[in-house]
């Protein structure tokens, strides 16, 4: 009853962005109801049929539909599905929530757990790769399922999203048995869709834990489901710092005024955010793109952190590019705007490697003692590196 009630209060003035989408598809939705998560969840669009109410589909997508019984399932929630271009197929958001026949093309490189974290999972919903740290994986329910999701094979197996205490606790006992675990990465699915009271518990029991230093928390909610992010949720996460926040962004349309309110309620509340963004052929791969995305980010107090090579899961080649791509975008960024607005360009190796950091080559080598750099306007200058150990090339 105390999160149902504090949702009238968490009602912010009407945004223009998506007046004209619920006029015409929502037109007997209330305020109350449009701005209630759960009502949201509620409504996800979730078959083809559906689709077809809101978008003119194009054949690629017609042509997966032939095979979806067994394929990655499809949720958009309304407010999503508000920013999603009803004509244009090739718009960047409708790629990464609209499913194509592409999906069904499979290659021998793909693997539906690229990253092995299966083999690294010493109890269920624990990875544990890191010495000291552990991803927790309390849910497989999304608001939204993005088309190139990494854990694809256990997200969006189920159509509610229904908890786990036994699971819970096992993670629970596991991270206590283990000391040199300091920091714990909540994630799924996506954790931001439980109840606050299910979240609470979650927290308030890693916060026992004496050797858990930090909480992390993995989510898209901010961004497909801002209405998420309500008093009631922020009156939960600030009782349980030292606590941190990953926001998967991937395109600036995603920035509306909705998720920038998300956003300020989150930074607010005292909560340190960072932005995870994979890199994704024909969606963000060019400079000016992530550029406006970067820029856009920091103004809502969210740091780019991560940019992600697009992991090769199956189905995926369409949205992964080559690498020396995401390294140009790295080095369109060095130099031409700031330090902040950069994020570090991974790779997360495949078969369980973990992130491997990917940056321009800057080192041209040596001439006597002096070290080579060549800076961002491809001028090379010297640094006096006297030592003898020098720089490996």
């Amino acid at each position: 009853m105390e999160e149902e009630a504090s949702l009238m209060e968490d009602l912010e003035p009407p945004s223009c962005s998506h007046d004209s989408f619920r006029s015409k598809f929502y037109r007997d939705v209330t305020d109350a109801e449009w701005n209630n998560w759960r009502w949201q969840l509620k409504n996800r669009i979730t078959r083809f049929d559906e689709l077809e109410k809101f978008l003119i589909l194009s054949d690629e997508e017609r042509e997966f539909n032939m095979h979806s019984k067994t394929m990655f399932p499809v949720a958009i929630t309304p407010y999503y599905m508000g920013l999603i271009d009803r004509e244009n197929s090739k718009q960047a958001l409708r790629r990464t929530m609209i499913p194509v026949v592409d999906e069904c093309f499979h290659s021998e490189q793909e693997s539906e757990d690229p990253l092995n974290e299966d083999a690294d999972s010493p109890v269920s919903g624990i990875v544990h790769r890191y010495p000291d740290r552990v991803l927790f994986l309390v849910i497989d329910f999304c608001s939204a399922y993005c088309r190139y999701c990494t854990r694809s094979r256990i997200v969006g197996s189920r159509k509610t999203h229904k908890l786990d205490p036994m699971r819970w606790q096992k993670g629970i006992d596991y991270i206590k048995e283990h000391p040199e675990i300091r920091d714990v990465l909540i994630s799924g699915g996506d954790p931001l869709t439980l109840s606050s009271n299910g979240l609470e518990w979650l927290l308030s029991n890693l916060r026992k834990i004496p050797h858990v230093e930090i909480i992390r928390i993995g989510t898209k909610v901010p961004v497909v489901l801002p209405q998420r992010i309500n008093n009631d949720l922020i009156r939960v996460l600030k009782k349980y710092h030292p606590l941190f926040m990953s926001i998967h962004f991937t395109h600036p349309d995603e920035l509306t005024p909705e998720t920038q309110a998300a956003c300020k309620k989150l930074a607010d509340a005292g909560i340190p955010l960072g932005s995870q963004t994979v890199l994704l052929a024909g969606i963000n791969d060019n400079v000016d793109t992530m550029k406006q995305l970067y820029h856009g980010l920091l103004k809502i107090r969210v740091r780019p952190y991560y940019l992600y090579q697009c992991d090769p899961i199956v189905g995926s080649a369409h949205f992964r590019t080559p690498v020396r791509k995401g390294i140009e975008i790295i080095e369109g960024l060095r130099g031409h705007t700031s330090g902040y607005a950069i994020p570090n360009y991974v790779i997360d190796g495949p078969g369980g490697a973990g992130k491997i950091p990917l940056l321009p080559e800057y080192v041209v080598g040596y001439e006597g003692n002096d070290l080579l750099l060549r800076n961002y306007e491809g001028q090379i200058c010297r640094y006096p590196d006297k030592f003898e150990n020098k720089i490996s090339m």
